[in-house]
């Protein structure tokens, strides 16, 4: 595996903490700070906002300089915001810092996915992106189980020394090991943004945004739909988050694989289709513990097999304009974080059990595959005009 994948992976391994972990650390905030858990889910959409400001923003102010250049500030920026939440004093602060820590999540991968692609050998593309966002996945494996157990067994802002600390490994391994790519042609603004006059650009971005936010209906309150529902204690999540992490590993490959080989679009719909059932699934069957490990293992995975097709159809739509549109698919990533953290968390505030918010998913993911199904009519129809 070639070192600058690796480097890019790192930096996906500290933006996947950093978005993930607040997910099994929001009891503890809550209890720390003297606030309820859905408005501790606020900070989950605070993150997902900072992506959706950051991402285009970054990725036009940098659209001009050398990707190597643009990623060691982007990493830096990872670390320095995720040190400030350390020393949030209440809600407002960490809130602001949450807010920060989203600004280069977006604009990082969307360079990142394009730079991989480059990096990549030919017919490779989707699975050089799938190690960048691997890093993603052993976030999920690893680092975030760590940092909940830490965050509960001690205080959650030792788990912020540790993100810190990987954003700062991620910016040392990206100053060694990655390649000085040269910046590609001038672009203005203007010639970028006009990706986004295309009928394409948004419904993709709305496939990612509707898809997504079924994923973030269910993990938002994973930590509560374990302990209240499925009946396992407190000690016991970080473990099953493992298992969630391990499913999102597999998914992740599977779907980088998927998508050199079939239409990504193809393999999109299937998925979420696939996922639908799967929330319905946790819905019905949260009560016991034996289909609740299944389901938390089979939900990460199909969940980040979708990551890598996505990406690759951004890519291929946005010829001549792919770093921006890499970047607005993490945007749209965070909008359905912020969309599914906030109407997953709507039946809570009505009283329904932590398991209603997956219904919301599956209505969310029936979208998703809708919205799909609409782009790949208007891309047929496009084919056939030019053959005509």
């Amino acid at each position: 595996m070639k070192k600058s994948l690796i480097a890019l992976s790192l930096g996906g391994l500290t933006i996947g903490i950093t978005e993930f972990v607040m997910m099994g650390l929001l009891p503890d905030i809550a209890s720390d700070l003297k606030i309820s858990i859905p408005v501790a889910g606020h900070l989950i959409s605070a993150y997902a906002l900072g992506v959706v400001i950051g991402a285009p923003l970054l990725v036009i102010i940098a659209r001009n300089y050398p990707p190597k250049k643009t990623l060691l500030i982007l990493a830096a920026m990872l670390a320095f915001f995720n040190a400030l939440s350390i020393i949030a004093p209440n809600y407002g602060f960490l809130f602001a810092t949450r807010l920060l820590s989203g600004l280069p999540h977006g604009a990082f991968f969307g360079v990142g996915a394009v730079v991989a692609s480059r990096l990549a050998d030919k017919g490779k593309e989707a699975q050089a992106i799938s190690i960048m966002f691997s890093g993603l996945t052993i976030a999920n494996l690893a680092g975030v189980p760590i940092g909940t157990y830490i965050g509960h067994h001690y205080t959650w802002r030792y788990t912020f020394i540790i993100i810190a600390l990987v954003g700062f490994l991620t910016f040392v391994s990206l100053y060694f090991w990655m390649p000085n790519l040269k910046a590609g042609p001038k672009e203005t603004i203007k010639s970028q943004l006009q990706f986004f006059k295309k009928t394409e650009a948004w419904l993709i971005i709305s496939i990612t945004a509707f898809g997504f936010g079924g994923l973030f209906c269910w993990i938002s309150y994973i930590a509560p739909l374990l302990t209240d529902v499925a009946k396992f204690s407190a000690e016991d999540v970080p473990y099953i988050l493992i298992l969630a992490g391990l499913g999102m590993v597999f998914g992740n490959f599977i779907g980088g694989k998927l998508a050199d080989r079939f239409s990504p679009a193809k393999t999109i719909i299937m998925l979420l289709f696939v996922m639908t059932l799967d929330l319905l699934l946790v819905y019905y069957f949260s009560s016991s513990q034996y289909m609740t490990l299944a389901l938390v293992f089979s939900t990460g995975c199909i969940s980040f097999a979708v990551v890598a097709p996505i990406q690759v159809l951004m890519i291929q739509t946005a010829v001549g304009a792919e770093m921006i549109a890499s970047a607005a698919i993490q945007a749209a990533f965070n909008i359905g974080n912020a969309l599914g953290a906030f109407l997953g968390g709507l039946p809570l505030v009505f009283g329904f059990s932590y398991a209603s918010p997956n219904l919301v998913g599956v209505g969310m993911s029936i979208v998703g595959v809708l919205i799909t199904f609409i782009f790949l009519q208007i891309k047929r129809s496009a084919l056939k005009l030019q053959a005509v």
